[in-house]
């Protein structure tokens, strides 16, 4: 039986990412070992980052003046390390969700934090709207998309000051205005790289504007110097990633996932819409992301949730359980995932409602 993978993350690659990596693990390059017992100073191994970094670049647009770095420790990591090195005074933060939270609380630790809005008020299914960022703070920052409630930024918001974002879950699928940003950052298990590995994007010039001292490894300075190679980098992740970067390039960039993504979402929101047995948890549909989309039984079918649950799980979907915070169903639809299974998702929701209504 075929699955379907809808996982929220560590989630689906390119079929022929994974092929390409597991040769490498076995023999990388026709050298007789493998990857994972290189050494990361090796000519090989900088050519593969080297094309990582050039790569990211020329698919995101990234302007001269902004270094790519692959880093360890995730995005929790740089909900502080950001701050750290953007944050003198004071900085703004919109809260959408677990991750704004978790930012915010980070940054705290660094200075006065204002929370321009927040969603929390109808446990985080919309994005705020009208809200005001002061011109005094040092930067404006907020999390894209959000995994566990299913809402999503795609519109660089208008910003008197820097912006820092949060692009773990939808990075490369739909443009961004890079030039407006000083810092983006994210895990890269979702449209990147197996995890283990942390991209950052960061605007040279504005690195070293805080008063406070940096502990080395903290410092982006540090590896924009050191071409992400200050100390061992996470070498298998960055091989995939460059693999993956590979291959949104041989589709057709981002104007081509981004297509996907949409005829993706489309076909899954026009099922939920239409059904009589389930409902989205995101009204609004400006609001609602492409990459993770989420849904519930309605009221007087919520006794059925478990049913379908193992009614999908048996015809091969995986992933499909809505995170436990909030429950229901999450489809996760990122880059990698073909329409095929979106489809089959759908045709099984409408088999299922068949049995029941």
């Amino acid at each position: 039986m075929k699955k379907h993978n809808f996982n929220a993350g560590p989630s689906i690659l390119p079929r022929e990412v994974i092929e390409q990596t597991a040769q490498a693990i076995l023999d990388f390059n026709g050298s007789g070992l493998s990857i994972l017992e290189i050494s990361h100073r090796h000519k090989d191994f900088q050519a593969v980052i080297d094309e990582a970094e050039a790569l990211f670049k020329e698919i995101l647009g990234v302007p001269e003046g902004y270094s790519v770095l692959f880093l360890g420790g995730g995005a929790s990591l740089e909900f502080c390390m950001a701050p750290m090195n953007f944050l003198n005074k004071r900085a703004a933060y919109l809260n959408t969700g677990v991750w704004s939270k978790k930012a915010i609380k980070e940054a705290k630790q660094f200075g006065e934090v204002i929370e321009v809005a927040s969603s929390a008020d109808t446990t985080f299914n919309y994005i705020p709207k009208g809200f005001t960022i002061p011109k005094d703070v040092d930067y404006f920052h907020y999390t894209s998309n959000n995994t566990i409630y299913g809402t999503e930024i795609r519109e660089t918001p208008d910003s008197p000051v820097p912006i820092i974002c949060d692009m773990s879950s939808d990075i490369f699928s739909h443009p961004v205005e890079v030039e407006k940003y000083i810092c983006i950052y994210g895990g890269a298990q979702k449209n990147l790289a197996p995890a283990g590995v942390t991209f950052v994007v960061v605007r040279n010039d504005a690195l070293g504007k805080v008063e406070r001292t940096i502990p080395t490894m903290l410092d982006y300075r540090t590896h924009v110097e050191g071409g992400s190679m200050f100390n061992t980098p996470p070498v298998l992740p960055i091989y995939s990633a460059m693999l993956t970067l590979r291959w949104i390039k041989k589709c057709g960039g981002i104007a081509e996932m981004e297509r996907r993504a949409k005829e993706r979402a489309d076909l899954l929101y026009k099922a939920i819409d239409e059904s009589p047995i389930f409902r989205p948890t995101i009204a609004d549909p400006r609001d609602r992301s492409r990459m993770n989309i989420c849904f519930v039984m309605k009221d007087e079918y919520k006794e059925l949730e478990p049913d379908f649950l193992k009614f999908a799980t048996e015809r091969g979907m995986v992933g499909v359980k809505g995170h436990r915070s909030v429950g229901g169903f999450r489809a996760s639809c990122y880059n990698a995932l073909p329409l095929e299974s979106v489809q089959a998702l759908v045709d099984c929701m409408k088999e299922f409602e068949k049995t029941k209504i």
